[in-house]
């Protein structure tokens, strides 16, 4: 049976954990970009949690709390199955004993190896087929908070119009007839 949840919004803590905990005899896999899965041998090798405080270019602060699942892919790849998803439940237990996490704080993953830079990416999909359960991973993106909010980006609308407009340099006009000008000891850089 194909169980899939489509969240429209970066997932709770609360929403990740549920959903492993209703799968605990599954075979737990991430997929990081299409056809690309963790190697099985991965290891969860800790458990962040972040409040995040920012002020945004319209001057807004704004607070938030990630939690972070980072991932590890041993040089040796040890298994060729991988860990069951109750065993990830045990290490998410573990963690809670000594850190309580905000069951609204906002799900990332982390994980890179050769071929795939480190980041932190948002689960997408999440799948339940067969004895497998797929955490289907997705870029964690940017945003303007400000136009999010229909404000403009850093200034009003009316102090963005009396700025006064800067002048256009064409490049080829920045060519030198005199060589010398920029040599060693010149002083122009």
């Amino acid at each position: 049976m194909k169980n899939q949840i489509h969240p429209y919004a970066p997932m709770t803590w609360q929403t990740f954990k549920n959903t492993l905990v209703g799968n605990p005899d599954h075979f737990l896999q991430f997929q990081y970009a299409e056809g690309e899965f963790v190697h099985p041998s991965f290891h969860i090798t800790e458990i962040k949690q972040a409040p995040i405080v920012s002020v945004d270019c319209g001057g807004q602060m704004n607070t938030w709390t990630e939690i972070v699942v980072q991932l590890w892919e041993p040089p040796v790849h040890e298994a060729e199955r991988s860990m069951k998803v109750s065993k990830a439940l045990s290490i998410i237990n573990l963690v809670e004993k000594s850190l309580p996490l905000n069951p609204l704080g906002t799900v990332k993953i982390e994980f890179g190896n050769s071929q795939f830079d480190t980041r932190q990416m948002y689960p997408g999909e999440l799948i339940a087929e067969g004895d497998t359960f797929t955490v289907s991973l997705t870029p964690d993106y940017t945003q303007c908070k400000a136009l999010t909010r229909g404000q403009s980006c850093g200034t009003t609308p009316a102090a963005e119009a009396s700025q006064p407009t800067k002048p256009k340099v064409v490049l080829a006009d920045l060519t030198t007839t005199n060589a010398a000008s920029c040599a060693t000891g010149s002083g122009c850089c």
